[in-house]
């Protein structure tokens, strides 16, 4: 399960584990125009960790999804 909201700076998109335990805590992202933030709690010490992806790294993750195994490096059109 997953949700969208649209704030005045950003998208956030929720993503809810769900199905058979053991689960893992929500992911919470939010797209802003230059970079893209990921969050997550970590149960273990009680702290969110923090992950920022520029723009052009979530294009690399965007295009590694979809790729074979290998290494690649994107080319402006």
């Amino acid at each position: 399960m997953f949700t969208i909201e649209h704030d005045y700076d950003a998208t956030v998109i929720t993503l809810v584990d769900e199905g058979k335990a053991p689960l893992t805590e929500d992911v919470t992202i939010n797209a802003f125009d230059d970079c893209v933030t990921l969050q997550q709690l970590d149960p273990r010490n009680d702290e969110v960790m923090h992950i920022t992806l520029s723009i052009n790294q979530l294009n690399d993750l965007r295009a590694a999804l979809d790729l074979p195994e290998g290494v690649y490096q994107l080319k402006k059109a």
